[in-house]
């Protein structure tokens, strides 16, 4: 089930109504394209009700459904997708909004923020060259907790899946066709489906638990995170190397916090799992061990920051 999420910067610009014609017109086809790859449950995500809308400067969305019956019978089409909209429910703004922050050129863009967060893809209207492509930059502001629990904010650059035009879907549809075929979309199907995604990882047994109750705007950046895991194990030799070339930040925990992050491993052995990795928003960690022999590494907690008194 990919989520498309409306680029609410792409609309009103200024242009001539048959461009603005045009654009509309696309932007409902390849957004009605995508969800017939995607399938039924496709949903297109917005922060305000598309009608609201200016296709360009001075030309509403209303103008154009009244326009002609064509336009009416595309706008009924988009309508269809956009009325099974979860609009605000999807992205976490509350949490989000105090560590995390995307930008185009210097403003902030939600949707555009949201399509990367969420792993799922932006879709705007191809009036202004700089959305006639299948992939945007993004700068990205991320308030980040350390391990001494100071807080510092990490600037990047990241792109998002973007479609304005059915052409800009032939780059999305293999990631398409795996999201729907994988269908991870919380954190129990995570557990269920751990051995099939991450070959290279294996699970303590408490882990269910905590995936079980993860909260949902922890899913994909969860996901994310153990893929980069199991990347890098993937590509480990135990023989030549201590721990694998991390594609996340990996960090050990400090001598005084080892104790909090012992746990009785599959063997019934107690271990340390100090080594971990980050995912937010909030205090996100992956903790686990590196199991030399099977050339794998053990996660031994999916949660929040682990305290003392847990």
């Amino acid at each position: 089930m990919p989520l498309l999420f409306l680029n609410e910067k792409s609309w009103g610009t200024a242009c001539d109504p048959a461009r603005a014609e045009r654009a509309m017109a696309d932007f409902v086809n390849a957004v009605r394209a995508a969800a017939n790859a995607g399938g039924s449950d496709t949903a297109l995500v917005s922060e305000v009700d598309v009608k609201a809308l200016e296709i360009a400067e001075g030309y509403p969305v209303n103008k154009w459904i009244g326009a002609s019956p064509r336009n009416r019978a595309l706008w009924q089409r988009l309508r269809g997708l956009q009325g099974r909209s979860p609009v605000r429910s999807v992205f976490p703004a509350r949490d989000a909004a105090d560590h995390l922050e995307y930008r185009h050129d210097g403003e902030i863009v939600l949707g555009l923020g949201a399509a990367h967060f969420m792993d799922g893809i932006a879709v705007g209207l191809a009036v202004a060259r700089q959305w006639q492509a299948d992939h945007v930059s993004l700068e990205r502001s991320e308030l980040v907790e350390d391990d001494d629990g100071t807080l510092e904010m990490r600037q990047d650059t990241v792109d998002v899946r973007h479609l304005a035009a059915e052409p800009h879907l032939d780059g999305h549809l293999d990631w398409i066709r795996k999201t729907r075929q994988e269908g991870v979309t919380t954190g129990l199907r995570i557990w269920d489906s751990r051995a099939d995604l991450y070959p290279h990882l294996t699970f303590l047994p408490r882990v269910e638990d905590q995936l079980s109750d993860l909260n949902p705007h922890w899913v994909v950046p969860v996901r994310r995170c153990l893929e980069k895991l199991d990347a890098a194990t993937a590509a480990w030799d135990p023989a030549t190397m201590a721990e694998p070339e991390w594609q996340t930040k990996v960090t050990p925990e400090g001598e005084t916090r080892k104790r909090v992050c012992q746990f009785e491993d599959l063997d019934g052995k107690v271990e340390t799992f100090h080594l971990h990795a980050r995912f937010t928003p909030g205090a996100g960690r992956i903790h686990f061990r590196p199991i030399r022999e099977e050339g794998r590494l053990r996660i031994a907690h999916i949660g929040g920051k682990i305290r003392p008194d847990l």
